[in-house]
């Protein structure tokens, strides 16, 4: 695991001017890798390669990056895993090909050797693992930009004054004189809707995230354009089509045969992610997803796995007592760490920094804090991620399918009945959780589809561009429902949009920036692309059954832990924040929100944001997530005037 930077000017530059510019890329990302740091340097060819390693494979001087390949055609600036790199290695040592003299036991060796031997897009589709990198080939002068499947690993890019530039981290390229630091209020518009920016946008003009499972190709030879366009990613590999390949090629066997498949396809999974030369351990909140992964590493350990978790003295956000209960059981090392409502305050002036692009799911908080304390025991943390969306596991799917089989056939004249008696109701009436409900049954009755109906659960400000100035909002796959992967059934859709948004930009950034943020890399079993393909295969009857979430998953996780352990609602991993506003955060948040200060900056129009904090002081509505985004996004604005 490690930081990537790097740039490419065309005309070059002093190989002293390109070091001193990509090694503040660098170094300001060295959280992601403070074991090892180099640059990388061709002055007349104009390119720069940054890369700050966390050394977890290899951990030898033979591990070094930027890499070299054995021929020295290639250069590259990796970061994440090759979980099946030993067979790589076997591929190659057993091919036609020249017999490769390796110099070290690293990933990133095994994957150059496949790239130089398979070419880039054939050793994508045989790597599995995690990963973001920069290649440079100096046979061609072109740079090979690529992100592994699912998008764990983050990557952006594009070009900035003449400058081609690409980081791990935004605060990279901010770091770069050419950079232009231009605010990009369409991608702001997005980020109030969602409380994440999704791909392909990020906050800044002309800066790119590259998308999962592709990768770019820029030229800079003789035959190269002097346009500065940008790259079309190239997919090597497609969630959307594995999605609907699903429907084509289910699996046959019954129920008990796919909770046998699931089981022996995750465990291959689990054992390849528990691979490193460093000390390694998991998240455990207690849940399905955690536990299951937990419950597979044990049972392939001979020793006893490292778990950890927090714990809250508020009960509703408490989990901490059931995470120990299945640790006790599985006989795992277990540490957990009980944190003060002021430790959890503590974090938030840390998070414009952690998160370096505007980004607002309140679960950073706990994230954070778990991540932390993993560091202080470990190295690398496995972690339930992607069960959600592989087996139903949000409570929305179930509430969204309900209210929409109640409201759908709801005609038109008999809704617009109800919401004109909703928009009666008295101001002094109004302060009531009825009200507030009805408000919102009032909101969806606008929707004649249940992807609109689905978006509009999802968004936090609804009308994006009615609080962010000169604006318009471009449209996603979330909100195209033309753009929806083919699926019959509505839950199937909408675990399969959140797959493809949700997943990559909101819970894989939470996950990524805070572990990273300490120097922890994070593994994600269910995220390994052939438990994705299998999952995509099962009918929806065995993922929910009769309104009970991840049914094929409990039943894998039922093999080794006690149904009584598991069995409860789902909890989230969240925080009290609607009391916090109201509480130690009002002070601070009511500075962010200062009329003034909204007006001037003249990103937002200042009433609606300021009518939504009222209602929420006084209690009529409950808008935390909405003055969330708002405060995230200010906070981050503090952090990043021109620094």
């Amino acid at each position: 695991m490690c930081g990537v930077a790097g740039f490419v000017r065309r005309g070059g530059f002093s190989s002293a001017q390109g070091k001193l510019i990509a090694s503040k890329m660098a170094d300001v990302i060295a959280h992601r890798g403070p074991d090892d740091a180099d640059v990388w340097i061709d002055g007349s060819a104009g390119v720069a390669l940054a890369n700050r390693r966390l050394a977890v494979i290899d951990l030898s001087p033979a591990g070094h990056q930027p890499m070299c390949s054995h021929s020295g055609r290639y250069v590259i600036s990796f970061n994440g895993e090759i979980y099946n790199h030993q067979e790589l290695r076997r591929r190659l040592d057993g091919g036609s090909g020249p017999v490769v003299r390796w110099t070290g036991t690293s990933d990133t060796e095994s994957l150059l050797a496949a790239i130089e031997h398979f070419g880039l897009a054939t050793a994508l589709r045989y790597a599995v693992g995690m990963f973001a990198f920069a290649l440079w080939d100096r046979q061609e002068r072109a740079l090979y930009l690529a992100r592994d499947r699912l998008g764990e690993k983050p990557l952006y890019f594009g070009w900035q004054n003449g400058v081609f530039m690409f980081a791990s981290e935004l605060k990279s390229l901010a770091c770069h004189p050419a950079f232009a630091r231009m605010i990009d209020r369409q991608a702001l518009a997005l980020y109030v809707r969602h409380n994440y920016i999704p791909g392909p946008w990020s906050i800044y003009q002309g800066i790119r995230k590259l998308a999962p499972g592709a990768f770019v190709r820029i030229v800079f030879g003789k035959e190269s354009s002097q346009v500065d366009t940008e790259p079309e990613p190239e997919p090597y590999w497609s969630l959307r089509e594995v999605i609907e390949a699903g429907r084509v090629r289910p699996f046959e066997g019954d129920a008990d045969e796919a909770v046998e498949a699931l089981h022996d396809v995750l465990l291959q999974a689990v054992v390849s992610q528990s691979a490193a030369d460093v000390p390694l351990g998991a998240f455990l909140s207690g849940g399905i997803d955690s536990s299951t992964i937990v419950a597979l590493m044990q049972a392939c350990s001979p020793r006893a796995v490292r778990t950890f978790t927090i714990g809250f003295e508020e009960p509703a956000y408490n989990e901490a007592k059931h995470a120990k209960e299945v640790a006790d059981h599985l006989g795992a090392d277990h540490t957990e760490m009980y944190v003060s409502p002021q430790d959890a305050l503590d974090v938030i002036p840390k998070l414009p920094v952690l998160y370096d692009e505007p980004f607002s799911d309140a679960s950073q908080i706990p994230t954070s804090m778990v991540a932390a304390m993993t560091r202080e025991h470990v190295k690398v943390a496995l972690s339930g991620d992607g069960g959600d969306e592989l087996f139903g596991g949000y409570p929305r799917y179930f509430r969204t399918r309900t209210l929409w089989r109640i409201l759908g056939p709801v005609p038109n004249w008999m809704r617009r009945i109800y919401q004109g008696a909703v928009a009666a109701v008295p101001p002094r009436w109004g302060k009531s959780r009825i009200y507030d409900r009805a408000c919102k049954v009032s909101d969806i009755l606008d929707f004649q589809m249940p992807e609109q109906f689905y978006l509009h659960r999802v968004s936090h400000w609804k009308e994006p561009a009615a609080i962010v100035r000169q604006t318009s909002e471009p449209q996603t796959c979330l909100s195209d429902h033309r753009a929806w992967p083919d699926a019959p059934e509505l839950a199937s859709r909408m675990m399969a949009i959140d797959a493809l948004t949700y997943l990559p930009d909101d819970i894989l950034v939470k996950v990524d920036r805070a572990a990273m943020g300490v120097s922890l890399e994070t593994r994600a079993p269910f995220l390994d692309h052939r438990v994705v393909e299998f999952a995509w295969r099962l009918p929806l009857s065995v993922k929910i059954r009769k309104d009970e979430s991840k049914w094929i998953l409990r039943q894998v996780l039922y093999r080794h832990v006690p149904r009584n352990l598991v069995e409860r609602p789902k909890m989230g991993f969240g925080v009290p924040l609607r009391a916090w506003l109201r509480g130690p955060l009002k002070d601070w948040a009511e500075s962010l929100l200062d009329e003034g200060r909204l007006r001037d900056e003249g990103y937002f129009r200042p009433a609606p944001i300021r009518k939504r904090w009222r209602e929420h002081l006084d209690g009529s509505r409950r808008w935390d997530a909405c003055i969330w985004d708002i405060l995230m996004f200010q906070a981050w604005l503090d952090e990043n005037r021109g620094s």
